[in-house]
């Protein structure tokens, strides 16, 4: 399909030769992951996740969410979720509404692209830095956030499909709230969401091709190694990291776009647990695994 090439061709050069990404068209009001969901890859990632009684019994509840793009062959992109629609608090994770209102901003001339305030996106998304994050939102407006969510382009908050992303307060004790509407979250996210969002702005399809490029080097080699990036570490040492995490209480959340040699997606999960964070951390390998697995029966069919 035409808007993967695009991907492949954008990933390529902007993030493996670290060039300057080719002009694409502008993809406009389509959901690409209804055109990639795939029913064997679903169907293997239930039954991975589901063999184990702690993430069985968190998912079955709705208290895990978990959201996967398998990015690894042109032509064939996959997409599978279990509980994604399902909105939950995701703490700093939605930061990266934040950073997508400010690139809306910035292109549209709201918002002069200063370094002052590349420093605090950079802080913002790297070190999750509240008082950054806080800045930009003071900068924006809620408003003004909410819109670029809504819009028909980017459709990243949806109330028909159970909400999505969405920041409605400062992160800080101080502030009006503008809580969303359907269940009066302050940071929320639906895995299936987060993982909209890294699929377009993989895509270069984000607010234009350059400020998607933006947008992945100011998310490019997160400075906190915890949760997803924990593991990575160990296994994938090689691959470039794309990440915004979050954290508060017993709420957990990661996402992803992970690009090495041996693998390239994207992976999301929030977890409403008090050891959220470990089991972030387990469920990258157990999730590889259904990809790889997913490939190898692909290949097999191909093959007959």
């Amino acid at each position: 399909m035409r808007i993967q090439s695009y991907l492949f061709l954008f990933l390529f050069t902007s993030i493996v030769w670290g060039q300057d990404a080719l002009p694409m068209e502008s993809i406009e009001d389509i959901d690409t992951l209804a055109e990639i969901e795939n029913k064997e890859l679903q169907q293997l990632l239930e039954k991975e996740i589901y063999s184990n009684a702690i993430w069985r019994g968190l998912a079955v509840n709705k208290l895990m969410s978990i959201g996967i793009v398998d990015l690894s062959k042109e032509g064939e992109f996959k997409y599978a979720g279990i509980n994604d629609d399902h909105m939950m608090y995701a703490a700093s994770l939605p930061k990266i509404a934040i950073l997508l209102a400010a690139m809306d901003a910035i292109d549209k001339g709201e918002l002069e692209y200063t370094d002052v305030i590349e420093k605090d996106l950079r802080l913002m998304i790297s070190k999750s830095n509240n008082q950054a994050s806080t800045r930009m939102i003071d900068r924006l407006g809620y408003e003004k956030i909410e819109a670029v969510l809504r819009s028909p382009q980017n459709k990243l908050y949806d109330e028909e499909s159970g909400g999505g992303l969405w920041v409605g307060k400062r992160y800080a004790a101080g502030g009006r709230r503008h809580p969303e509407p359907l269940k009066g979250l302050s940071h929320a996210a639906t895995a299936k969401q987060v993982c909209r969002f890294y699929y377009q702005l993989a895509l270069g399809n984000l607010v234009s091709t350059e400020s998607s490029e933006e947008m992945l080097d100011i998310m490019k080699d997160p400075a906190l190694h915890h949760k997803f990036v924990n593991t990575l570490d160990k296994i994938a040492p090689k691959a470039t990291i794309y990440r915004k995490s979050g954290s508060w209480k017993n709420w957990h959340a990661d996402s992803a776009l992970v690009w090495g040699p041996k693998r390239k997606y994207i992976i999301v999960a929030l977890i409403d647990n008090n050891f959220g964070e470990q089991i972030i951390r387990d469920l990258v390998v157990p999730i590889e695994k259904v990809m790889k697995k997913s490939r190898s029966l692909s290949k097999v069919k191909t093959q007959n």
